[in-house]
């Protein structure tokens, strides 16, 4: 039972950090320990919130929510500086992810559906998106206003975009973005696609971003 020490972990903290950040630095907060303690089965989960009142899960789960969303905004901070500056950063889809590069003045972005979800747009033809001087430093997208660049939708078939476009079974963004070997593996993939269509680099500013 793993998360139980977590939630002990993160509840003491959480009172401490309102006086002494400084703890946020000990052992306990290092990146293998942490991991270690999130690293619990489904079914002892599962144990665990039978256990628990609706308010207790309640409490947790938005807990834990919090935590997600300080992850997903230190992610933006990764390609935040990408060129051209004057390209807002795009928003990426839940139940998926963006895959981005620049070169010769121009950013592309690849979006990407976790397996089960499909576009909600026909994108077959449609590979990345572009923002640069010729956009107005705008992104180029199927959607209206603001800076999404697609939807991923619940969905049993896969048919709205290329194969190169989906996380391969077992395999979400963020299982992806966590390993670093399969994270290249799909940078460079995107920049192979990329040359064959004759955008040739030296590409820069590459980074996945998880929704």
């Amino acid at each position: 039972m793993k998360l139980l020490p977590l939630l002990i972990v993160l509840s003491s903290a959480a009172v401490q950090a309102q006086t002494d950040l400084t703890n946020c630095s000990s052992p306990q907060w290092s990146y293998d320990e942490f991991s270690e303690k999130l690293k619990i089965s489904d079914e002892c989960m599962e144990v665990l919130a039978a256990q628990w009142t609706e308010n207790q899960n309640a409490d947790v789960f938005s807990n834990l929510n919090r935590l997600a969303d300080v992850l997903k905004k230190n992610q933006k901070a990764v390609c935040k500086d990408a060129t051209p500056k004057e390209c807002p950063t795009p928003a990426v889809q839940s139940k998926g992810g963006l895959v981005c590069v620049s070169t010769s003045g121009k950013r592309f972005c690849k979006p990407m559906c976790n397996e089960g979800y499909d576009f909600g747009f026909l994108r077959i033809s449609r590979l990345f998106e572009t923002c640069s001087d010729a956009t107005n430093y705008s992104w180029t997208t199927q959607l209206v206003g603001g800076n999404k660049l697609a939807i991923c939708n619940k969905s049993s078939i896969r048919v709205a975009g290329a194969s190169s476009t989906y996380f391969p079974a077992n395999q979400d963004c963020w299982t992806t973005k966590s390993n670093s070997t399969l994270e290249q593996e799909i940078i460079n993939a995107f920049e192979n696609e990329l040359s064959a269509k004759n955008v040739n680099g030296p590409y820069t500013h590459r980074c996945l971003m998880c929704g």
